[in-house]
């Protein structure tokens, strides 16, 4: 039988972890040094879980508010991207922790599209499962207008395409800023449905 993966040929470095206390409160995260993930994603994130209730996103599946399986524990971006989206905006820089990020990693090239399925694996064996791409929203564009003011309403466009990956807790394990993450991606050919 064929491995279900293949080792990409890019590693990413961790840059920043973080974790969202009260997202009544605000959606910005709290940096941190270092993470224990379990399967119900990163201690005290309030995006954690193992499930969670239908939100907008997942409308056309499930009415609002239906328990559902969390496969948005954790808000992964990319350093480059970020970069790309302050260029965007016109702003000398984006910090992570005012869109809610839980990781930020350095070293994939267009890492918001890294095929959905793929997995990141820490030094300890810690892996992450990627659901699919997180498109940017006006939440987090609030939260940017509250540390740069006037800055707000440019984010969900500078952000389309940008705005990193979701993903879940498949081996529980410890990351820390500076860990090596290693990418694998499914193999299988892209998706084809023409007759």
């Amino acid at each position: 039988m064929p491995d279900m993966f293949d080792k990409a040929p890019f590693d990413a470095r961790v840059t920043y972890l973080g974790h969202v206390p009260d997202r009544d409160a605000a959606l910005a995260a709290t940096a941190q040094g270092a993470a224990e993930l379990t399967f119900a994603g990163i201690e005290g994130e309030d995006h954690g879980g193992l499930t969670r209730p239908a939100c907008s996103r997942v409308k056309m599946l499930h009415p609002r508010g239906t328990e559902i399986r969390n496969t948005r524990q954790l808000s992964i971006l990319s350093a480059e991207e970020l970069g790309q989206i302050a260029e965007n905006m016109g702003v000398e820089r984006l910090d992570p922790a005012w869109i809610g990020a839980s990781l930020v990693v350095e070293g994939i090239p267009d890492f918001s599209h890294v095929p959905p399925g793929s997995r990141l694996q820490g030094p300890d064996g810690v892996t992450l499962a990627i659901d699919m791409i997180n498109h940017p929203c006006t939440l987090a564009g609030r939260s940017v207008e509250e540390y740069l003011p006037g800055y707000g309403a440019k984010f969900k466009p500078a952000a389309m395409d940008l705005r990193g990956v979701t993903a879940w807790v498949e081996r529980e394990g410890r990351l820390a800023l500076g860990d090596a993450l290693t990418l694998f991606v499914p193999t299988q050919r892209g998706w084809d449905p023409t007759p």
